[in-house]
């Protein structure tokens, strides 16, 4: 039997799970709060913090740390690479070490879960980190040659609910299949599944703005606030991703609240609210147009996905183009867990990674 643990950190709160084989055997989400992250200057800072914290729970929890078999970590910023597994190595970790200020905090879980593997002489992976990167030449042209598009987002997640629309939905093998897969939650990203391949996709910064991001923004005004000397190279990162979005317009990014504040007769909630549906739900407008049209099923799946409204508006938006399967909630845990299994059991190999 494999004992996998499973890490996927956030910007607030870091996911754990314990999985014997395909049972999952423990599930919690440890919350950090504010006043103790304001402590570090960077997330690769939280490191320690966060591995005392996850031995701690297992311990309290009642599970031996020396029965694991493996530690799965939700994957980070890594240079562009291809869905699928990858051993944790001290080259990855330097890697993301290496990252500085604008480091996600998606990587620390790959250094969390080194430290954890060395510790007990186990591997260390991750599967479908959010650099995942299968992109058709085309989507890759940009105006600015400086600046190609990339491909980075949910990957792990919307992968996951495309390959389950297309198990229990259409009956039929991914790679016969299109979809356009719609994450919605702290950040946003939207996937064109494409015949098994994530062929084109938006992240949350070149489409639709989100609780926590700003989303497509007009270069023209941006270029001018970056060298106004108002703000730090630090603050202007932190303002596009973190400080930006719903939680700059309307002083919060849970949306549960937002809703409550709509119900309360707030029209200006209601405005913002219809324009981060509105901004996300342009691109899957987008994508249909990669495939002209073409398209078996809409996924609409993260957090936000829960909300009976956000369905609603979403389908009325989208659903002219194919019909929409709603998946709520995110996968991602189980989804880690089942990969590794496959590489545990040679079903699957790990990939190479370059990073130069």
């Amino acid at each position: 039997m494999e004992k996998l643990l499973v890490i996927n950190p956030g910007s607030t709160s870091t996911k754990i799970a314990v999985f014997e084989d395909e049972n999952k055997v423990l599930s919690t989400t440890l919350v950090h709060e504010d006043e103790v992250l304001a402590q570090f200057s960077h997330v690769t800072e939280q490191v320690g913090y966060r591995k005392d914290l996850i031995a701690h729970t297992l311990k309290e929890k009642g599970v031996d740390i020396n029965s694991l078999t493996c530690i799965m970590a939700r994957g980070g910023q890594l240079p562009p690479v291809p869905f699928g597994g990858y051993r944790v190595d001290q080259a990855m970790v330097d890697y993301f070490n290496s990252l500085g200020a604008g480091t996600h905090v998606s990587c620390i879980g790959s250094i969390i879960a080194y430290g954890f593997a060395n510790e007990l002489n186990v591997p260390a992976y991750i599967y479908d980190p959010v650099s995942c990167d299968n992109l058709q030449p085309i989507a890759r042209i940009t105006g600015m040659p400086e600046i190609p598009k990339k491909s980075r987002g949910h990957a792990l997640n919307s992968h996951a609910m495309a390959n389950h629309c297309a198990k229990n939905v259409m009956k039929r093998p991914l790679d016969e299949c299109t979809f356009i897969v719609m994450h919605l939650g702290g950040g946003v990203s939207t996937w064109l599944f494409d015949k098994g391949r994530a062929i084109d996709m938006y992240s949350d910064d070149d489409a639709g703005f989100c609780p926590e991001r700003c989303g497509r923004i007009q270069a023209l005004e941006l270029i001018p606030l970056c060298f106004s000397g108002r703000f730090t190279f630090e603050e202007m990162m932190k303002k596009v991703r973190g400080n930006s979005g719903i939680r700059a317009l309307l002083g919060t990014s849970d949306m549960r609240v937002v809703e409550e504040r709509i119900a309360n007769g707030d029209e200006y909630a209601a405005l913002v609210y219809d324009a981060f549906l509105y901004s996300s739900a342009k691109a899957v407008g987008d994508l249909a147009v990669a495939v002209k049209g073409k398209v078996d099923r809409i996924i609409l799946t993260g957090g936000i996905a829960h909300s009976k409204m956000v369905q609603e508006k979403i389908r009325d938006y989208v659903e002219w183009i194919a019909p929409l399967e709603c998946l709520p909630g995110e996968f991602e845990m189980e989804a880690l867990a089942q990969g590794g299994l496959r590489l545990l059991s040679g079903e699957e190999q790990p990939n190479e990674i370059k990073y130069a």
